[in-house]
């Protein structure tokens, strides 16, 4: 009775091992997420993957985990630069309407030195204004 029962079990692991698969799964929805503009996963970002999830009994929070710690040090590293990139922009306007100006002043200084009509041309130009 020992050997159909060992053939028996053979078989059916050499079936079950042919049907095991090793390649990855596509995610269902991740096209319309993406369409969307959520993240491609419903796990990358949002109250389940942020909040804690426990907290002590008398209501102090938890410690952050190593992945919510190494996602607000990314934010905060993130939120840095766009701050310093939107100064640099800012930075940038403001010396550009300060060239434009100094442009515009020196076209007002060398209108200023332009010889002016004197005698009839001077009438001429009034009467004509």
């Amino acid at each position: 009775m020992a050997a159909p029962v060992r053939t028996l079990c053979s078989s059916v692991l050499r079936l079950s091992s042919r049907q095991f698969s090793t390649t990855c799964g596509v995610q269902g929805g991740e096209k319309w997420r993406k369409e969307n503009g959520i993240s491609k996963s419903g796990s990358e970002y949002g109250p389940l993957t942020d909040l804690p999830d426990w907290s002590f009994a008398d209501g102090r929070p938890a410690p952050l985990l190593k992945g919510q710690l190494r996602r607000k040090q990314e934010r905060e590293v993130l939120a840095r630069r766009i701050v310093m990139l939107s100064s640099e922009v800012d930075k940038g306007i403001e010396s550009w309407n300060d060239k434009r100006e100094e442009a515009q002043r020196m076209e007002e200084h060398k209108k200023s030195l332009l010889l002016k009509p004197k005698g009839m041309m001077l009438i001429k130009n009034k009467s004509n204004s």
